[in-house]
């Protein structure tokens, strides 16, 4: 065999192997194929691949484990057991930046699917090999490197611990400062991934610089960017006082609040996501939104959108109204309970509605004025309603009553609570009579309208215990009004008059 005929054959055999992985690697895009190719043993074939002499041959391996590693937690855990990841990240160091990417592909497809399969990743050393790739001059390879990083961290605080040991923070701040678009969103998403578990992990996010390198983002037109970003800064103000702190002398508002109007769904969410931890923890820091017009702003946002976009604006409502009667005040003259209403009847999930009925408590539990606020809503039935009806939640059905027991022990407005008075269980029926004993006494115009509405009527009909709390808030009922009309109104009195009348003899 000649020389040139040794050289086709060697040239034959690589071009077979180049075009099996590439192959390989587009079946490995659809899912239907997946199932084929575990059974054909394809794993261990691509292993052998991924030491191929030649570096395309090496990339394209990688690149159709990833796809396959990416596919399910199995053939994750597939790849674990072929003992792909050592020799993968042994490589990360020597080869070129084509492989680097694939090989950080395949080692955030492990790890994305489990703390234990992440857990893997850690033990091959992965994590060290990737924060090397942070230093690449390449920012395909940071990208790669810093998402890989981000799945590992997202499941724990621990993995997240061995993230932020392995010094990949301040690297990711850096690369906050890289000019491609795309490297920013994945070094965001990780900086927010790390900060969500603990005070001390956003603590160590903080240290780095990151609040101040966000900041400035918050109004890059980049959509992706800006959910990112505000994620991030959420995560970081959740966990105390002090953080949240850091985040507002950033000066992210009132420009922050201008990203209510944006047109991407997330970014409006994740902002109102924002608000929301930072109002949670002090009426200092509910204050400062309020008056950069937070607020007011999120009651709009809450008319624009349904379902689970709804949600933290909802509960930022709640947390601002809990603090005080002030900031409770600022939320009804702000035109949030009616907005809160009209939710409460346009949403069907039960943790939503869960939501709604724990804000409406939080507003309306703190004086008679804050409680009529909500009873003129109609409120109070609603939440009677929800409490009552068999399908809601467990969650819903506490929630419910909580804040329909908080609000009725203010309320003092009597067209608000006599709805109350009909079809009621008797532990809520006792903070309605109760309230009921407490105005009538005082109010004569009151007491003439309880008696012409039938409220008097449906009093008498009460069932209560001799001597229970109940009985004596109908005893103290029934001494605001004339013995005889008391009696006029009470069961079986008709039937007297009747019997008298039978019984009646004309002079």
């Amino acid at each position: 065999m000649s020389q040139r005929q040794i050289i086709q054959v060697f040239e034959q055999y690589q071009k077979s192997r180049f075009q099996f992985v590439q192959t390989v690697s587009d079946l490995a895009l659809r899912p239907q194929n997946i199932e084929i190719l575990q059974n054909a043993g394809v794993m261990s074939l691509l292993r052998c691949l991924m030491l191929d002499v030649v570096p395309s041959i090496q990339q394209t391996a990688a690149l159709a484990l990833g796809r396959l590693a990416d596919h399910s937690d199995d053939l994750a855990e597939a790849v674990v057991k072929e003992g792909i990841l050592p020799q993968l990240v042994q490589s990360l160091a020597l080869k070129n930046r084509f492989y680097k990417k694939a090989a950080a592909f395949v080692l955030r497809s492990v790890a994305k699917h489990s703390p234990e399969l992440s857990q893997e990743v850690v033990a091959s050393g992965g994590v060290d090999a990737l924060v090397l790739c942070l230093e690449e001059f390449d920012p395909g390879v940071k990208e790669a490197a810093a998402w890989a990083l981000g799945y590992i961290a997202r499941h724990n605080a621990s993995l997240s611990q061995s993230v932020v040991d392995a010094g990949a923070v301040p690297l990711l701040v850096l690369c906050l400062l890289e000019p491609e678009i795309a490297l920013k969103r994945i070094a965001a998403s990780t900086l927010s991934d790390i900060s969500k578990h603990t005070p001390e992990l956003a603590q160590t996010v903080v240290d780095a610089g990151a609040i101040a390198h966000l900041a400035q983002m918050i109004l890059n037109p980049d959509a992706k960017l800006k959910r990112q970003v505000f994620s991030a800064l959420s995560q970081i103000s959740k966990h105390s006082v002090s953080l949240a702190e850091m985040v507002i002398e950033a000066d992210i508002f009132p420009a922050a609040v201008a990203c209510l109007k944006d047109p991407d769904d997330y970014v409006r969410k994740n902002v109102t996501t924002l608000m929301r931890e930072v109002v949670k923890h002090t009426p200092e820091l509910s204050q400062v939104i309020v008056n950069c017009g937070g607020m007011a702003t999120v009651i709009d946002y809450l008319g624009e959108c349904r379902g689970n976009l709804r949600l933290p604006g909802i509960m930022m409502l709640g947390y601002v109204a809990a603090h005080s009667e002030n900031l409770a005040m600022a939320v009804i003259l702000s035109k949030g309970v009616p907005q809160l209403a009209l939710c409460l009847s346009e949403e069907h999930e039960h943790h939503i509605k869960a939501a709604i009925a724990w804000s409406i408590g939080q507003i309306g539990h703190h004086t008679p004025e804050h409680a009529k606020a909500v009873a003129s809503s109609d409120l109070l039935v609603k939440l009677l309603e929800l409490y009552m009806d068999a399908s809601s939640s467990e969650d819903l059905q506490a929630k419910s009553k909580k804040a329909l027991k908080s609000i009725l022990q203010k309320c003092t407005y009597l067209p608000g609570l006599e709805p109350l008075l009909y079809d009621v269980p008797s532990n809520i029926l006792k903070y309605v009579v109760c309230q009921f004993s407490k105005v009538l006494p005082n109010d004569s115009k009151a007491r003439r309208l309880f008696v012409t509405s039938g409220g008097l009527k449906k009093v008498q009909e009460i069932d209560a215990e001799p001597g229970s709390p109940l009985q004596e808030y109908i005893n103290a009922i029934n001494s605001c009004f004339p013995e005889e009309i008391v009696r006029y109104y009470s069961p079986g009195y008709s039937e007297v008059l009747l019997k008298r009348l039978e019984n009646y003899q004309p002079a």
